[in-house]
């Protein structure tokens, strides 16, 4: 089946629509060959976008259909199969991202400094992920692109692993099944249907902007100090030496 989904992807790329109908949820499960697997297609594109490195797939607006398919007079996938299936598959591909993370760490950590690459990154990544790693895993979900590369991101910084399981599990229901669920309840509403990605950025970004203007105040007072520190030493160089 991973093979069928992958060469109905394929075909969706090569014809007129192109990337745009890669990223059309409705038209992949509905007017290609996966409308007669929509279960295996949608856990093979979960997979893929968050456990192979690939992010150009459909994310939430892809769980939201399927949730929305659910909720038809004849529907092609249960509700009750399609939820916690998501929730384990979206698991799975952090798990697969992390360790291709955790296996590429160690040629990072030992690669010399260079133009686009220095040993410092890679710290800074870990101090990230050790400060603000549950909530990044929890948030990122909703992040196309992001929820692609926060798992390596999370391997390459040796993130603890039993702290990353914890809370990949509340991101993977929280993503999984709550998008799913979103779309099988509100799925008719085609304000909701039409802007589902648009929305969930706009409540990470209301999640995480108080961390964004404490640091942008930290940057403002870290170049307001320099002045008083050297007027300071001036005071002192003129002082009379006894």
């Amino acid at each position: 089946m991973g093979a069928v989904t992958l060469l109905a992807v394929s075909d969706v790329l090569a014809s007129s629509s192109g990337i745009k109908g890669l990223l059309d949820p409705m038209h992949l499960l509905t007017e290609t060959w996966l409308k007669n697997a929509v279960l295996p297609a949608i856990l093979i594109m979960v997979f893929i976008e968050t456990g192979l490195l690939f992010p150009i797939l459909p994310g939430d607006s892809l769980l939201f259909t399927g949730g929305l398919l659910a909720a038809t007079a004849h529907p092609p996938v249960s509700i009750w199969l399609l939820v916690p299936a998501v929730a384990i598959v979206a698991f799975l591909g952090d798990q697969s991202g992390y360790w291709i993370g955790r296996s590429i760490g160690p040629a990072l950590f030992q690669r010399e400094d260079g133009r686009f690459f220095k040993q410092s990154y890679v710290t800074e990544t870990h101090e990230f992920f050790e400060k603000h790693g549950p909530k990044t895993i929890i948030l990122g979900r909703f992040v196309p692109i992001v929820r692609t590369f926060m798992p390596v991101l999370a391997g390459v910084s040796k993130m603890d692993y039993r702290t990353f399981v914890t809370f990949d599990i509340v991101g993977g229901v929280l993503w999984g099944g709550g998008v799913t669920i979103l779309g099988y309840f509100l799925g008719n509403v085609s304000f909701i249907r039409d802007h589902v990605e648009a929305i969930f950025l706009l409540i990470v970004l209301i999640s995480v902007l108080p961390g964004i203007i404490s640091i942008g105040k930290r940057l403002l007072n870290r170049g307001a100090t320099p002045a008083p520190a050297a007027a300071r030493a001036d005071v002192h160089v003129d002082e009379p030496t006894r």
